[in-house]
């Protein structure tokens, strides 16, 4: 018998347009394989997910960019359809900004967690997120928040070449504009030209000191908080790889214990009131050891099946039991259990999973695509990818900044070697995961 109340349905809800978001396949087989009828608000077009038989129904999502009142009304159709009211369950940031935002008036339809409504908003938004950690004494990245050109090249050479310039607002990137939601600089140069692409890009740009990569720095953590404030259903994960290289999304992790960065997790959710699923994401600095919060995503991350207990319960999971008033079951945490995405770490997703911990059976790991019980996806993954890649190997680059585009009275010679020193370590790595492959 399923510990989740099958009566209630699931909807799942992604504006991201990118077909290989392996996260969306988590959801729709954690919650699937527990009974539950589910729902994706989604383009399915190209992506190997619409094959999974653990999928009801799939729906014509929101346009990209699209108001608050075009998602109620999506979401709103999507209910009619589905004919009782259903555990909601963004997927993207931008679903789950307009989720938050629109709360009060999907109720007839949904169930959601409680909380303030502006709260997803917040700690989505990076420059906010700056200001938050400030405030609660979070060690996080120093951060300038440039006004003009000048000051972001003033703020780039105080900050120390290189530094990582990202946008407060990635989801409001249009998909057309050749803008990366993060990107390491090199030179003060370089740093204006970014900025004045601010109006393209929807949103202001913010500067961080760049912390280096390195064995054992980059974490994350994924957790649920209840109605009551507990953090349910997760835990802290070490990223063995990623791609980019040394940055960029997770494509091996491994469930570690790290008390530390669990006591940062609940200390923040705890002092903001956040109810929810949260995915962190974390750099341990070398010279202090402090783990600095990088990202903090209002909804479930892509690798969120790695944190599945011993009850098999996962963050999903937890969200639909606590929405429907089924108690969470206390299962153990699985350390050592890893997550492979194949398309990016084929390899590893070849090689015999070894255990590294006694107390671990060979075998505890999850692949992001390939499932004996519904094989379908992983399948046509293998058709669909090359062709996706290749795509993306041939697409046209952004062009480097022109030189007219330096600030008044910089010296170029100064800047070449501001980018030679800074290039190394910039090729190697960025402070946050990328939104999309």
């Amino acid at each position: 018998m399923s510990p989740l109340d099958t009566r209630v349905p699931a909807v799942l809800l992604r504006t991201d347009r990118n077909p290989f978001h392996h996260g969306t396949l988590g959801a729709v087989r954690s919650l699937g394989r527990a009974g539950v009828e589910v729902h994706l608000v989604a383009d399915c077009a190209g992506s190997p997910v619409r094959s999974s038989r653990f999928l009801r129904a799939t729906h014509t999502p929101p346009r990209l960019g699209a108001r608050p009142e075009e998602f109620a009304a999506v979401l709103r159709r999507v209910a009619d359809r589905v004919g009782r009211r259903a555990v909601l369950v963004p997927l993207d940031d931008a679903s789950a900004v307009a989720v938050a935002r629109l709360r009060g008036e999907l109720t007839d339809g949904y169930l959601l967690p409680d909380g303030p409504a502006a709260l997803a908003e917040q700690v989505a938004d990076k420059a906010e997120l700056a200001a938050l950690c400030a405030r609660l004494d979070l060690p996080h990245p120093a951060t300038a928040l440039p006004d003009s050109p000048a000051e972001a090249a003033a703020a780039a050479r105080e900050l120390g070449l290189p530094v990582v310039a990202k946008w407060s607002r990635p989801w409001l990137l249009p998909a057309d504009a050749g803008l990366r939601s993060t990107t390491v600089v090199r030179s003060a140069g370089e740093a204006a030209a970014l900025y004045r692409r601010s109006p393209q890009a929807g949103s202001r740009l913010l500067l961080q000191a760049f912390l280096p990569p390195g064995l054992d720095r980059d974490w994350f953590f994924h957790g649920y908080a209840d109605r009551a404030g507990a953090v349910r259903g997760g835990g802290p994960g070490r990223k063995l790889g990623a791609w980019p290289p040394g940055a960029g999304l997770t494509t091996v992790g491994r469930w570690t214990p790290n008390p530390e960065v669990r006591d940062l997790a609940e200390r923040l959710t705890g002092a903001l009131g956040y109810r929810g699923v949260f995915d962190l994401d974390f750099r341990r600095e070398g010279r202090t050891g402090a783990y600095h919060l990088l990202d903090f995503n209002p909804r479930p991350g892509a690798q969120f099946r790695l944190f599945t207990d011993t009850a098999g319960v996962d963050v999903v999971r937890a969200l639909h039991l606590d929405l429907t008033g089924r108690e969470i079951p206390d299962g153990s945490p699985v350390p050592g259990r890893t997550f492979v995405v194949e398309n990016y770490a084929p390899l590893t997703a070849l090689r015999p999973s070894a255990p590294p911990y006694p107390s671990v059976r060979p075998g505890t790991r999850e692949l992001a695509w390939y499932a004996r019980d519904d094989r379908a996806p992983g399948l046509a993954l293998w058709s669909l990818w090359p062709r996706h890649a290749l795509g993306r190997l041939l697409a046209p680059r952004t062009p480097p900044p022109a030189p007219h585009d330096r600030p008044p009275g910089e010296n170029r010679t100064e800047s070449r070697a501001e980018n030679r020193a800074g290039s190394q370590a910039g090729n190697r790595a960025e402070n946050e995961k990328a939104s999309r492959p």
